[in-house]
């Protein structure tokens, strides 16, 4: 009861504040996980939090999927670009890159630890997540190739890196690793199960959600909790089948977004989920921090995490986009902007319950530098980057003459 009234009394208090605070950079995910700090951390916490158990990685991994769902739907105000955003070298060439030169700075810092942790180090760090920036990706000023470009790239990384993650964590934990034929078999197999399963389900579902709403058979909010329904669908059918369930879920998304034409108030349920399911990820997070800082933390971390959040991302993004309609400032932005969030919370718990507890603790306590610094950086520096854009315009910009929030 003591949690209930203390997660709630959170919850109204940053409502009343929500639209004011952001303007001051202080964000839901700087501000829930500093409740998670400050509530469940220590030796003693007024809220207690288990993170070994079964339902709570099942949680976590949840929040992910409803988020890749939402992400997705975001595509239907990408039409209007008439052309690709940069999609395929950021995802087939700015992340490879990035994971690279995120191991062989692991390979430097922490001299001595093996190539499989310094793998599932990298991957786990470096997909980006844009929920410590989640006004970014709906606010008008930012032009919408660069909102379109970060959305697509959050969308599909963890669902490309997730087998990889799998694969390397399987190497620590057994003897005997599978071979990169079985690798490559795996991820085939994950990605076209999800993406099946994504629209064997997503598609029938969001033509009869389209059916009911054009035939007046659903009233709106019959319409909404459609739409909230969806990604938990998509995610439970592929994950039993064996597929990637966030995957399945972000296809589902795409789906639902251009086959319902959804307008108005229709996914402000599924919306609204998932940003709640977020908030709880992120102060659950702030616990988690807690303890695994509770000894301390090197120089070394730190290091790794400034750069993992910087050189590492930017430099392989700004190349991979050279020679694209994207200008100077706009690559830069989005280079500049990957933040880290749930996706990296979601595979480092998943590390701290299948892994041995000291490479373990180590993946936990580079991932917390890595997403408080992320936090912090991102969530600081996104309303000034909003107001540069709104004092400076793009050219050939669908929205770019509107300087007010979505």
């Amino acid at each position: 009861m003591v949690a209930l009234l203390v997660l709630t009394s959170l919850l109204l208090l940053w409502s009343l504040v929500s639209d004011r605070l952001p303007r001051w950079s202080v964000t839901a995910p700087i501000t829930f996980a500093a409740a998670g700090t400050l509530f469940s951390g220590g030796d003693v916490p007024l809220v207690r939090l288990d993170v070994d158990t079964h339902t709570f990685q099942l949680a976590i991994e949840l929040v992910l999927a409803v988020m890749l769902f939402t992400d997705a739907t975001e595509a239907r105000d990408y039409v209007r670009l008439r052309g690709p955003v940069g999609e395929v070298r950021l995802l087939g060439i700015a992340l490879p890159a990035s994971i690279g030169l995120a191991v062989l700075a692991g390979a430097v810092i922490f001299q001595g630890t093996g190539w499989w942790l310094l793998a599932v180090v990298a991957l786990v760090v470096m997909p980006m997540d844009l929920a410590p920036v989640l006004m970014l990706l709906r606010d008008r000023r930012v032009p919408l190739r660069v909102r379109a470009a970060l959305n697509i790239e959050g969308g599909f990384n963890d669902g490309l890196i997730s087998p990889l993650f799998v694969f390397c964590v399987a190497n620590i934990v057994s003897a005997e690793g599978d071979s990169f034929t079985d690798l490559v078999l795996s991820a085939l197999k994950g990605a076209v199960f999800a993406t099946v399963v994504g629209t064997a389900l997503g598609y029938p579902a969001s033509r009869l959600v389209r059916w009911a709403k054009e035939s007046g058979w659903a009233e709106p909010a019959g319409l909404r909790f459609a739409g909230l329904a969806l990604p938990f669908l998509t995610y439970a059918a592929s994950v039993l089948l064996g597929g990637n369930g966030f995957v399945a879920a972000f296809v589902a998304g795409l789906w639902y977004a251009n086959t319902v034409a959804v307008a108005g108030d229709a996914l402000d349920l599924v919306h609204d989920t998932s940003h709640l399911m977020a908030l709880a990820a992120w102060y659950a997070f702030g616990a988690l921090a807690t303890e695994a800082f509770a000894d301390g933390i090197s120089f070394g971390i730190v290091a790794y995490a400034a750069l993992v959040l910087t050189v590492a991302r930017f430099v392989p993004v700004v190349a991979s986009l050279t020679g694209t309609p994207f200008s100077p400032v706009e690559r830069a932005v989005i280079g500049w902007f990957g933040p880290r969030g749930v996706t990296s919370i979601v595979f480092a718990v998943l590390a701290y319950i299948e892994m041995p507890e000291g490479e373990a603790n180590f993946v936990v306590k580079v991932t917390a530098a890595t997403v408080l610094l992320s936090v912090v950086l991102h969530g600081v520096t996104a309303e000034p980057v909003a107001r540069w854009f709104a004092r400076r315009p793009q050219p050939g910009q669908p929205d770019a003459t509107q300087p007010s929030k979505a």
